[in-house]
């Protein structure tokens, strides 16, 4: 925003299952917090349920481009139904850092930001796979010309472990989606999400769709929920969240 203009409205990665192209304003803290997020996914005669409360992404604004952020998982919980038999693993997630940097200016009708990010195993092995891993995104948006609407892309490409644990490979993310605002305060999306994981065992692939809505309570909070529904059998079959954003 100009000086002694209004801030302009929050901007949150959440919601949705891609990344924003837009940082954190210079010198600001914004908090992005996950309220609940459960999952489902039925396979190989198995259902699994998994909950995530109070995810929580802690970005500072460094310039009027850049940001740094860390994203912590305090709760996480995975329950596994086969056979009439129930196994449940809980505890602290995984930790993500992560480094935005916008690459075109805020003028511009298409927004591209870099996305580094590496992710620090800090949960027990019931919950992951105790594996250093990292990749990189590139969030885009645009502001189609004469329409409210905008479209996001999402390409990402991950260094991940092995299933087996001997070494990492490549695996790769694609999001596109498009938004409309319903009010100056209400806004809707829908997405896509495609994944490809090469693993050497073995690749798979991951095919989901989402719709969301975020609801800015002023210009520094917003509250957000959405679901997902998987495409393919790889996919979890459903997954349904909220959260909040704020920023200081």
């Amino acid at each position: 925003a100009a000086d002694g203009a209004a801030p302009d409205p929050i901007c949150a990665d959440r919601p949705g299952q891609g990344n924003s192209s837009c940082t954190v304003p210079a010198g600001k803290i914004q908090f992005e917090s996950t309220l609940v997020d459960w999952t489902r996914d039925r396979a190989s005669g198995e259902r699994t349920d998994a909950l995530v409360i109070g995810e929580t992404a802690i970005k500072l604004g460094l310039t009027s481009r850049a940001d740094i952020e860390l994203i912590l998982s305090p709760y996480n919980q995975a329950t596994v139904h086969s056979g009439g038999l129930r196994e449940r693993a809980a505890g602290f997630g995984d930790v993500l850092v992560r480094a935005k940097y916008r690459l075109t200016a805020d003028t511009s009708p298409v927004q591209a930001t870099l996305l580094p990010f590496v992710k620090i195993p800090t949960t027990k092995r019931a919950l992951g796979n105790g594996k250093v891993e990292g990749g990189l995104a590139v969030p885009i948006q645009w502001a189609i010309p004469g329409s409210p609407l905008s479209l996001t892309l999402g390409p990402e490409l991950d260094l991940v472990a092995d299933g087996d644990g001997r070494g990492h490979h490549l695996a790769m993310v694609q999001v596109a989606g498009l938004g409309v605002p319903l009010s100056s305060r209400l806004s809707v999306s829908a997405d896509v999400l495609g994944a490809w994981d090469w693993d050497p065992a073995g690749t798979t692939r991951h095919y989901s769709a989402g719709a969301s809505a975020a609801l800015l309570l002023s210009n520094d909070v917003q509250l957000d929920a959405g679901v997902n529904l998987g495409l393919n059998r790889a996919a979890p079959d459903v997954q349904v969240y909220s959260g909040i954003a704020l920023r200081f």
